[in-house]
């Protein structure tokens, strides 16, 4: 086990919470300042004003540091209860553009890259951020089937890839402006409700089905 795992694990007096803030607060504006690739551990401690023995005692690397920063508590954390279907997936939708399109330009797809080059941090990325995204996809599917909204449960797991995965091609691959995402996010939940058995509500006065011959 490295020194700095050893560290982590080492029990001891109780952590200040102030620092803590400092060094999450030195994260952000670093990230802002100088961008993902160009932060390093020295800059944040020197910008904390903390040794760097402080922060490997909180984060065993770099990207360990700035993923427990920027997904604390954070993202889908709290299942939205609107009272249907649409509404809670709009409101699921909306977070999703807020979170993706925050962060500093470069910052999550070169994360992501350093979390799937570490086993161990993919491990914590899984439980910690997918892991909460997919619970509360589940309750807002479980309620929606108790409503009687959706005859069957859809797959978590594919319906958090409809809603995630547009939303970073838009941003990340096509580098499309983030101002257009309510335009992409409303076409988007119209065809995740078409795919998971819910269509957009009847129009005033639609019969549905009935007369039909």
């Amino acid at each position: 086990m490295s020194a700095r795992k050893q560290a982590l694990n080492q029990g001891g007096r109780p952590r200040d919470s102030r620092v803590d803030d400092a060094i999450a607060s030195a994260v952000v504006e670093l990230l802002m300042e100088v961008g993902y690739a160009r932060l390093t551990m020295g800059g944040v401690a020197a910008r904390a004003g903390v040794g760097k023995a402080a922060i490997y005692r909180r984060h065993a690397t770099k990207q360990e540091m700035i993923f427990d920063v920027l997904t604390s508590g954070q993202f889908l954390a709290v299942a939205p209860n609107h009272g249907s279907l649409r509404a809670d997936l709009a409101a699921v939708l909306a977070e999703i553009a807020d979170s993706m399109a925050s962060p500093p330009p470069g910052m999550i797809p070169g994360l992501l890259a350093d979390v799937h080059a570490d086993p161990d941090l993919r491990d914590r990325f899984d439980a910690k951020y997918l892991g909460a995204q997919r619970r509360t996809l589940a309750e807002i599917l479980d309620r929606a089937v108790a409503r009687g909204e959706l005859a069957t449960h859809p797959d978590p797991a594919i319906l958090n890839a409809l809603l995630v995965g547009p939303v970073f091609a838009w941003l990340y691959l096509l580098s499309e402006s983030p101002d257009q995402l309510p335009a992409l996010t409303s076409a988007l939940l119209d065809a995740t409700l078409s795919l998971a058995g819910s269509g957009p509500p009847a129009a005033p006065g639609d019969s549905g089905s009935e007369g039909a011959t």
